[in-house]
């Protein structure tokens, strides 16, 4: 399910059922609200009509014999739906940079301004942001690029509990299987930046290692903001899993790591820097690298 704010111009959006124009109830100007719109996708349920278990989880728990058969095809066009729909509403999003953070983080934590303000320096340096969505950081983040002015994006997914898309997203798009999302995530950023969160925090930024450290993605920055919080796993990556020989010293490289917002910028900025000068002599870097403080 897709849909985008008045801040964006809505476009046409392919799905399985056929062509979605921005007149069809599906796609559409959407006011800010935890809830989504009407239209295609997955329904909002709460309170008893909330199902015990999520999509992901009937398609990895399946233990039957022959009656995959019958349901798995059906299963590989919802994927293939989500993977039409996400690449529909994401394929003109121009450069950008996704934001991982605790769901859980309140308005009043000094991270939630942290978040808030890192995002209207990317806007300013000419980059989308796109979260998951969520409250918290997730929230901090589309609020901050929302009012700056900036394209904000939320890629949802069906949980077990309630969780809408928080009111300051402008393009959603509402997943039901991790992996389609995990690509919109990866695909369609310059990097990564990580604040403090929990274990889907923790994973994207293990996946996002393993994709650089295995070459599937290139100059692809990844920055942990918050020296206190990931001192004692950076700490862990280096006196046990490089000190067993697990990864090579070089593999800690991959990481930044800070406490201040416009050194996130900077960060991403050099990369970029780095990426456009090997390119092919003739061959155009996709948008002008900004400066550092975003002018």
């Amino acid at each position: 399910m897709v849909w985008c704010s008045d801040a964006v111009r809505c476009r046409s959006v392919i799905t399985v059922s056929g062509m979605q124009t921005p007149e069809d109830p599906g796609v559409g100007p959407r006011p800010p609200g935890p809830d989504s719109p009407p239209g295609g996708g997955p329904a909002v349920r709460r309170q008893a009509q909330i199902s015990g278990t999520t999509t992901d989880q009937q398609l990895l728990d399946t233990r039957d014999s022959g009656d995959w058969v019958s349901t798995d095809p059906a299963r590989v066009l919802r994927i293939q739906a989500e993977f039409v729909e996400g690449f529909g509403a994401l394929a003109n999003l121009g450069p950008a940079i996704s934001v991982f953070g605790s769901a859980r983080t309140p308005t009043d934590d000094p991270e939630w301004a942290l978040a808030e303000r890192t995002a209207r320096l990317l806007v300013g340096a000419g980059y989308a942001v796109i979260t998951g969505g969520g409250p918290g950081v997730m929230a901090a983040v589309n609020r901050g690029a929302w009012e700056a002015g900036g394209t904000s994006v939320g890629l949802g997914i069906e949980l077990p509990f309630e969780q809408g898309m928080n009111e300051w997203v402008g393009i959603g798009v509402k997943f039901r299987y991790f992996f389609a999302r995990k690509m919109m995530f990866v695909k369609y950023a310059q990097g990564f930046v990580v604040f403090p969160g929990g274990f889907g925090t923790i994973d994207e930024l293990f996946e996002a290692l393993t994709l650089v450290q295995t070459g599937k993605v290139t100059t692809f920055p990844i920055i942990l903001f918050g020296s206190t919080y990931w001192s004692g796993l950076l700490e862990w990556l280096r006196t046990t899993m490089r000190a067993d020989g697990k990864i090579s010293p070089a593999d800690l490289d991959l990481i930044h790591l800070t406490d201040d917002p416009a050194q996130v910028v900077a960060i991403l900025r050099d990369a970029e820097l780095a990426r456009t000068s090997s390119q092919a002599p003739g061959e155009q870097p996709p948008f002008d690298v900004p400066p550092a403080d975003g002018t």
